[in-house]
């Protein structure tokens, strides 16, 4: 079992990453990105090593960068609106 702060720092990369995820411009992108953190973090919920999980959320932290970066990129650019949106 994960220790408490451990817990809370999950829930807050978790939170973070969907916050940021909202972002994207594009339809595509953000349901792309919001579905693979889901996945992600779905799949990895019945990790206990505190190794693995201290890997996890290092690669989170860098996923997080990386959307934050694509976000700012994605918002130079404007793209025509799809029809779903």
């Amino acid at each position: 079992m994960m220790a408490a702060s451990s817990s809370a720092q999950v829930l807050s990369l978790y939170r973070m990453l969907l916050r940021e995820s909202s972002n994207f411009n594009s339809y595509n992108y953000r349901t792309y990105a919001l579905r693979r953190v889901r996945d992600a973090f779905r799949a990895n919920r019945k990790v206990d090593d505190p190794k693995r999980v201290e890997t996890l959320v290092l690669d989170g932290w860098q996923s997080l960068a990386l959307i934050k970066r694509q976000v700012t990129i994605g918002s130079m650019f404007q793209t025509q609106k799809t029809v779903v949106e």
